[in-house]
């Protein structure tokens, strides 16, 4: 293993694990409000089906995308730790790609773990 490298792995691995954790809470508070929401979802006083309708479409809506949120944070947690163990080239890059959503720490860690590749090889 090249001295230094280990750092650029080190640190996909760590943005991914960061951003997973990020993406389970964020999705888990999406799918938790909408939860419990739902029940008191019309108002009463709400006039009109149309509006019925599009507030239950947005709860959908919002606890599927928050699922999705969840789904995407355990992978690039499990991604994550898969590339601080040096174990899984694929598993690592999947777990960074999951990451992407948050941003620009989703983009470093594919290009860090994209770089980091030759120390898979390495390992084996």
């Amino acid at each position: 293993m090249a001295e230094g490298r280990g750092g650029i792995l080190s640190a996909g691995g760590i943005l991914s694990i960061i951003v997973g954790a990020f993406e389970i809470v964020i999705g888990g508070i999406m799918v938790a409000v909408t939860w419990v929401s739902l029940p008191f979802w019309p108002p009463p006083s709400f006039p009109g089906v149309e509006g019925i309708l599009s507030i239950v479409s947005t709860s959908t809506w919002l606890m599927v995308t928050g699922g999705v949120f969840v789904v995407l944070g355990i992978i690039a947690v499990v991604g994550g730790a898969s590339a601080i163990k040096r174990g899984s080239f694929g598993l690592s890059l999947v777990g960074a790609i999951c990451a992407l959503p948050s941003g620009l720490a989703g983009v470093l860690a594919v290009i860090f773990v994209s770089l980091a590749k030759g120390e898979f090889e390495a390992a084996d």
